[in-house]
């Protein structure tokens, strides 16, 4: 697919315009700070852009202020009584040093024991943390998938799990390939099955027009409940890039 990449200021706000072989233009507003994204075709141009920018601005002020007002975890130093998050529940973390393999073995309901060998640095002991969120996903989404797939009339060809930056969920339509983002396992459980419902919604229509707004509410009348506790829930400290 060919792209194209620039970038334009409107309103004192700088626009990142992605140019590709699209039919709609699309506009997204991305966390932390706020960063404005128009989806292009190929031949519309940067007025084009910057006239539906406009029309938009208020909406777009609006989302950047939730951003802002999002409360965010300090970036995790990865030390005992430091507070992280499982299924929606704040643990204490409680590092223990250990012989064997890096692992994490749930306390009595409020912690989370990290056994890990003493020369075991904050990286290593961050990817054992989420090996074990990893590990809890893969067994919770096949049932979900299995259930939202017989009541959408569609099937998932493949799905998976990985780090995104300013996604929850990506949905490939013509692949029927599925991405869940692994921050997912700190949201609570309501969550991630909006995620999924979300995304396989897609295999039946791509854009979030009225028919996928339908899609949402005939099956699942909730969602934007689930999806304004999913928005609302802290936000893990990241280094983000772009």
């Amino acid at each position: 697919m060919n792209t194209e990449r620039r970038e334009i200021r409107v309103g004192g706000l700088s626009v990142q315009i992605v140019r590709k072989s699209i039919k709609n233009l699309h506009l997204g507003v991305y966390p932390p700070h706020g960063r404005v994204r128009v989806a292009a075709p190929l031949a519309v141009s940067d007025e084009a852009v910057r006239l539906a920018v406009i029309g938009k601005l208020g909406w777009i002020r609006k989302q950047q202020a939730r951003f802002a007002a999002q409360p965010r975890q300090s970036e995790r130093e990865m030390v005992s009584g430091e507070s992280h998050y499982f299924l929606g529940r704040r643990y204490r973390l409680r590092v223990v040093e250990h012989l064997g393999p890096g692992r994490v073995v749930p306390g009595n309901g409020s912690t989370l024991e990290l056994r890990v060998r003493r020369e075991a640095g904050a990286a290593d002991r961050e990817r054992v943390l989420q090996r074990w969120y990893r590990q809890h996903l893969r067994e919770l989404i096949p049932p979900l998938l299995a259930k939202w797939e017989a009541r959408l009339g569609v099937r998932a060809a493949a799905w998976g799990i990985k780090k995104m930056k300013t996604k929850w969920g990506a949905c490939n339509p013509d692949a029927r390939r599925i991405w869940l983002n692994l921050e997912l396992a700190k949201k609570p459980a309501q969550c991630l099955e909006y995620l999924i419902v979300h995304e396989l919604a897609h295999i039946v229509e791509r854009q979030h027009n009225e028919r996928f707004i339908s899609l949402m509410d005939d099956h699942l009348p909730d969602w934007r409940h689930r999806r304004k506790e999913l928005n609302a829930a802290p936000l893990s400290h990241e280094t983000w890039t772009y």
